[in-house]
């Protein structure tokens, strides 16, 4: 059951633990781009009308919101000091929550609920930020950044834009699903028979006969359709 202890645990958490454990996660970009020399770099905190800044960090109205940083571009010439920027949100929060980990195992820290909701958002954003997958917004975690890193020997961003132009380059666009697939197909076919259709010499039955065709189509339909009557009449004659 929800009660007010748990009301006053997500207030404090929502307030004041998440965006502590956002700003220790952003900071650790903000230290490898420091280290490799990044200018006009800056640490922003929540989101909506600015609040105040400070000489590399700017604190927004809703703190609690958000946290992201922003440097110019890095030329890192190989992958090591690239796959060094997307590693340091994971191991700089991983060290300082094993730090504290053990300080409360050791009773160097009192074991409280801060700290326990502390530990649990510092290793939620480590969870998440390991998962090698592309998020909704098309974006990669670091975990899997750090993969094609390895794996392809290429950043996230410019092995999708590459393989987005080979997919452009082709006749029909890649990576449907099944469902998709069929669709595609259907369409393909419909708009086959649509061609054969049009097509004078195309044997048709009187529901599809006459549309979508040219006036020249047209006159060539009503001709074969009066020779075909004129034929139809002599042989009932004859008979």
């Amino acid at each position: 059951m929800f009660g007010l202890d748990d009301l006053f645990r997500l207030i404090i958490a929502a307030l004041i633990i998440l965006p502590l454990t956002s700003i220790i996660r952003e900071s650790g970009y903000y230290l490898a781009v420091t280290i490799l020399g990044a200018k006009e770099k800056k640490l922003i905190v929540g989101s909506g009308p600015i609040l105040f800044t400070l000489p590399t960090i700017e604190v927004r109205k809703y703190f609690f919101m958000y946290s992201w940083i922003e440097y110019e571009e890095l030329n890192p010439s190989n992958r090591f000091w690239h796959g060094m920027i997307y590693a340091s949100p994971i191991v700089g929060p991983l060290l300082l929550g094993l730090l504290i980990n053990t300080l409360l195992a050791n009773g160097v820290l009192e074991a409280n609920m801060f700290w326990n909701t502390f530990l649990f958002y510092i290793f939620y954003y480590i969870f998440f930020d390991v998962i090698p997958v592309y998020l909704p917004d098309g974006q990669p975690t670091n975990g899997r950044a750090i993969f094609d890193l390895i794996r392809h020997g290429e950043r996230s961003d410019y092995r999708k834009t590459r393989l987005e132009q080979e997919e452009n380059s082709e006749d029909e666009p890649k990576g449907y699903t099944e469902a998709q697939e069929d669709t595609i197909e259907n369409r393909d076919r419909d708009q086959q028979e649509r061609q054969d259709h049009t097509d004078p010499t195309h044997k048709q039955t009187e529901s599809n006969e006459g549309k979508g065709n040219t006036e020249t189509q047209e006159e060539t339909i009503e001709n074969r359709d009066r020779d075909q009557k004129t034929h139809s009449d002599h042989t009932k004659f004859y008979k």
